[in-house]
This record gives C-alpha cells, structure tokens and sequence, in this order.
C-alpha cells in the first residue's frame, strides 16, 4: 500500500470514525465502535472500497495511532465531534503538556486559554516534537507549554488516550506559557 493510499484511507476513516459516521449509515456505540465488515460495506456501498488488509495497515502505520481495533471492531482513539464516551479513566499529567497551534490564534488564546471548540476535549501532547507536528498541520507551528502540573493540583481532570494525547476540558491562559506578541 503506498502512502498516498494509506493518507487517503486514514483521513476517511478520522472523517467517519470520529466526525460523520451517519454520512455513510454508520451508528457508533456509545464508547465509539463499529464492527470491522460494517464499516467496510457502507463505505463500499457509499463508493469508497477499502480491504481489511487496507484498514489493518492503516491503523499499524498510522504514526499517531489515531484507531484502534479490539476484535471485529474498531474506533478511532479521541478527537470525535461526535457524542462519545471513551471511557478513559482520569490519570495523573507529567508536569508540563504541551499544544500545537498557529500563530493566528494566539491572541484568541491568550485571552481565553486553549478550548475544545468542536470536539470533547482539548488535545495535548506529552512533548514538543509531537505538538510541533500537529501545528505544523496548519502552517508553521507555535507549541505552547501548559502547567499541567498546576492544572491537576487546582482540580482540573485529566485522561489520557491510548495513543498518549492528553485530554482535559480546557486550559486557563494562566496556566499556559505563550511567546511573546511581535
């Protein structure tokens, strides 16, 4: 499978997995699954063929471990729009996390700290070079680091996915550290 494929195969399963499962008939289960032979006759039926050798490539390739495939089934790991319950238990944050993003919405940020916008959760990553990656997705990355430690002592809940993405509801902007306005 070349990687043009495995992208192609990757960005329609975040797509249907995580935000429009119902634009190819799909129902998740509450905690996020969908039998494997499902998932791949509606997206035969909606004109998107992928094999189960496809899909297994995909999710042993995919660098941020977005999926996960327990049996028959599979789910993508976090970042849905739509309403599930992952079941991850709360768990103790290093120190400092940290969150990629751009330079245009710094200002947005600083004035009202890191929210979940469209999904359930703020996303952080346990170390520079991976928030560096994800911003970069969206021009050239800023990486901000959160207090994560003082976040936890004053309360605030934490879970972690099991591709290790970070998750808590949001982020003040007194806990965060941003560079310096130009």
């Amino acid at each position: 499978m070349d990687d043009r494929r495995t992208v192609k195969v990757s960005k329609y399963l975040s797509k249907h997995l995580r935000h429009q499962p119902e634009r190819i008939g799909l129902t998740l289960s509450g905690d996020g699954w969908v039998e494997i032979d499902t998932l791949i006759a509606a997206a035969a039926a909606h004109g998107f063929r992928i094999t189960r050798a496809e899909l297994d490539h995909v999710v042993a390739a995919n660098d941020k471990q977005r999926f996960a495939v327990e049996g028959t089934r599979i789910r993508a790991n976090q970042g849905h729009t739509v309403e599930v319950d992952l079941g991850l238990p709360t768990a103790t944050p290093p120190p400092y996390l940290y969150h990629g993003t751009v330079a245009r919405n710094l200002d947005a940020i600083r004035a009202e700290g890191l929210r979940a916008m469209t999904r359930h959760a703020v996303h952080l990553s346990p170390d520079r070079e991976t928030a560096t990656r994800v911003g970069a997705r969206r021009g050239r990355p800023v990486v901000l680091s959160v207090d994560a430690g003082a976040m936890h002592r004053d309360g605030h809940v934490f879970h972690v996915s099991a591709n290790g993405v970070w998750l808590t509801e949001a982020v003040p902007p007194r806990y965060l550290r941003l560079p310096e306005p130009h």
